[in-house]
């Protein structure tokens, strides 16, 4: 078996901690905390590295996941805390024009009074972790190749995922860690009935809006709570008013003095992607070409909206979820540029390849065993970059929700044909709850003259692409093929969105249960739309599983050569980031960002009151939370060395997207804030760790407590939480 050779080559056990940890650099996983125990010890840690690696035992089982974010138990009653921006789509299903929780905010004073979450929302406690590399790609023939090797990896997924799920009450999945080199199955508890318990009003979870997102200093309350509730039986059940609040485990304790400069921290949590084994070609696409033609869609699409939706109508209120994303990765994609065009992170990355091609080089046996790892994985991400122009603003244009819906409902009806193994995974019987709770959730984030404005927008910067990058079928239906015109354009898709009636709830369920036949008759436009794209995407996505399943041969081979050179320089080799549970820790400590400045790792409520602006939706804050700052009622929660309550702080925590909604920990593993954010300058952490400028931003535990008590009136949630000192 090829994997089998492979992995017997390279023991990642005796590799991956062969260097001493540089920095804060890292996020590890739970089995490797023994490994580096020493560091965590030195660093500040108090508890036993060895407990915390199992999942059944504190801090761990207090961690959960919402699927996007984490967030973590605060008491035994379900209590839940997440970032404000993770609970915005929740709070934002529940506002109307004349009752804004966005705006005014939202304390539930009973359990009676708290709010469904938006469709689909969960909270998923995992249970366990089992490396199945050997079930995934150890049991693969060498012969098998290309797309088989593809759908080889899918099928063993699917199998392992099916036994693991012995009920809709788990959630299981496969994840892929070193490009493929080993494979870990995360089993996990799926709470479905979720609840919104408080939520701060924008004028405080998002203080400072686009403009201070990623930036330092910071004033931002991004926190807000859930309850997970169960039925009588303590079994995950959907929302009835007769279940009760979910009994974890164990819960964390809050901390109500915060903590100091140089205290040690650490963030528990589900880490999204990173991307720092990627090799030299991939990194030049990603920074001259992918990430600004993105952040150019992203600002063109929040334009189109806030042009087509004005502030505070309906239609705008549906999209705030989705302008806040844009908003958020579109800065996010602008410092990625500026740093990398700062920074020598190109010429590192290729002076790094080329030590490794050397290294191999330099050796037969190395030769023998690695020779053409890297020249292989040049030539298939060469491949992968060949149309996409076309690919990128195909995906744009297919985030509109009639064109995306009517793909789905038509692509179930053709998976539903087949035995439920066989179907695609999104397609089978285990998806169906989420995709049910999707369908549901269309109307909340759609309006048809948004709709109508993005596509129109996309498909006239389409059109003027060559030939080479277009998508013949796509431009037959729309008329594009006989060149593009604005108002021919214009009228079918008024037409579509007139007749389409995918806009309706009820028909998007029903459509779940349809033929292919069902479909193909149909005279919904949007559903025709689908027909006609169906076989020439089945076999685009062909071509991409047989290029898939050369990569998924070819960057583990890459990755064992790579973690081998780093351990013949005594280098640090941890995973990249996947969404997998992660520990990374590290000390409060302010940064210096450029030459004769340097940030301090606090701030304070005057810092907020000093950027207040009277009517800016940004910058605005309430009469009561003015008048508290400005008459010093700090109560119990005044920081003596700072003069007033300590807002948010820095830390040289290494975290990227998913860490939202973190729990901070101290030493002791009590709650000492929540992490939202990170410094501008830390952005391009996803792709290169520095540690002089990679900061973390958390909000403080003073803050919360004070703004829950002085604030908002959550006194009760309070007073539901363990407060230590």
């Amino acid at each position: 078996m090829l994997n089998n050779k492979l992995f017997k080559a390279v023991s990642l056990t005796s590799l991956l901690f062969a260097g001493a940890v540089q920095a804060d650099e890292g996020m590890w996983q739970p089995h490797q905390l023994q490994e580096i125990s020493t560091k965590l010890k030195s660093a500040g840690l108090e508890l036993d590295p060895s407990q915390m690696e199992n999942l059944n035992q504190f801090p761990m089982n207090a961690i959960i996941s919402l699927g996007g974010c984490t967030a973590s138990f605060l008491s035994n009653q379900g209590l839940v805390v997440t970032n404000h921006h993770c609970a915005y789509g929740s709070i934002q299903y529940n506002s109307t024009e004349q009752n804004n929780l966005l705006e005014q905010g939202f304390v539930a004073k009973t359990k009676a009074d708290e709010l469904q979450a938006a469709p689909g929302s969960r909270v998923y406690v995992t249970e366990s972790l089992t490396n199945v590399t050997d079930k995934i790609t150890g049991a693969i023939s060498s012969s098998v190749k290309g797309q088989d090797y593809f759908k080889a990896i899918e099928k063993n997924e699917k199998a392992l995922v099916a036994e693991c799920e012995s009920s809709q009450d788990y959630r299981c999945e496969v994840y892929s860690f070193h490009g493929g080199l080993e494979y870990f199955l995360i089993k996990q508890l799926a709470l479905r009935d979720v609840r919104l318990v408080y939520a701060p009003p924008s004028s405080i979870g998002k203080f400072g809006g686009d403009t201070d997102n990623w930036m330092w200093p910071r004033h931002t309350g991004d926190w807000a709570f859930y309850r997970a509730y169960v039925n009588k039986d303590g079994k995950p059940a959907d929302y009835s008013e007769d279940n009760v609040p979910f009994e974890p485990k164990a819960f964390l304790k809050v901390n109500a003095s915060g903590v100091e400069e140089n205290d040690y921290v650490m963030v528990l949590g589900y880490p999204g992607r990173t991307n720092r084994y990627r090799i030299a070609q991939e990194v030049e696409n990603q920074f001259t070409w992918a990430y600004p033609t993105a952040k150019r869609y992203r600002e063109e699409y929040i334009d189109v909206i806030k042009t087509t939706a004005p502030a505070g109508s309906e239609a705008r209120i549906k999209y705030e979820s989705t302008l806040a994303g844009l908003a958020n990765y579109a800065k996010n994609y602008g410092s990625m540029i500026e740093s990398f065009n700062k920074g020598d992170m190109l010429e590192r990355k290729q002076q790094e390849l080329k030590g490794l091609q050397a290294w191999i080089n330099s050796s037969n046996k190395r030769k023998q065993k690695y020779g053409r790892a890297l020249v292989k994985l040049n030539e298939l991400v060469a491949q992968s970059q060949e149309h996409q122009q076309r690919d990128m603003i195909l995906a744009y244009i297919g985030r509109t929700s009639m064109m995306g819906v009517s793909k789905r409902l038509y692509r179930l009806a053709h998976e539903k044909t087949k035995p439920d193994a066989e179907r695609k995974q999104g397609y089978q019987e285990r998806d169906m709850n989420r995709f049910t709770q999707g369908m549901k959730r269309v109307n909340r984030r759609y309006d048809a003259q948004v709709d109508k404005a993005v596509l129109m927008h996309f498909l006239a910067q389409y059109a003027q692409f060559p030939a080479s990058e277009r998508n013949t079928t796509f431009d037959q239906f729309f008329g594009l093929d006989k060149g593009f015109d604005a108002d021919k354009l214009a009228a079918k898709l008024d037409m579509m969105h007139e007749k389409t009636s995918l806009d309706e709830e009820a028909v998007r369920l029903a459509w779940m249960d349809k033929s292919v036949e069902d479909f193909r008759k149909s005279d919904d436009p949007y559903i025709q739309f689908a027909v006609s794209q169906y076989d020439n995407d089945r076999k685009l996505e062909e071509q991409a599983e047989a290029l898939a399943g050369q990569l998924a041969q070819a960057r583990p081979a890459f990755m064992a050569a790579m973690i081998a050179y780093k351990k013949s320089k005594g280098e640090p080799v941890y995973a990249d980031a996947n969404s997998s549970l992660r520990i990374t820790y590290g000390n409060v400590k302010g940064y210096s960002p450029q030459d004769g400045l340097t940030a301090t790792p606090f701030t304070t409520l005057e810092g907020m009151l000093a950027k207040y602006v009277a009517g800016d939706e940004e910058f605005d804050l309430f009469d009561n939370i003015r008048s508290a700052i400005a008459n010093k009622d700090y109560g119990k929660y005044k920081r003596e060395s700072l003069g007033s309550v300590p807002v948010n702080y820095l830390s040289t925590l290494d975290i990227t997207g998913g860490n939202s909604g973190s729990p901070t920990l101290n030493s002791k593993g009590e709650f000492v804030g929540l992490v939202f954010d990170g410094v501008y300058e830390s952005i391009i952490g996803d792709w290169d760790y520095d540690t002089k400028l990679n900061r973390a931003i958390h909000t403080s535990v003073p803050f919360m407590l004070w703004t829950m008590e002085k604030i908002d009136g959550a006194q009760n949630i309070v007073d539901e939480m363990t407060i230590v000192e």
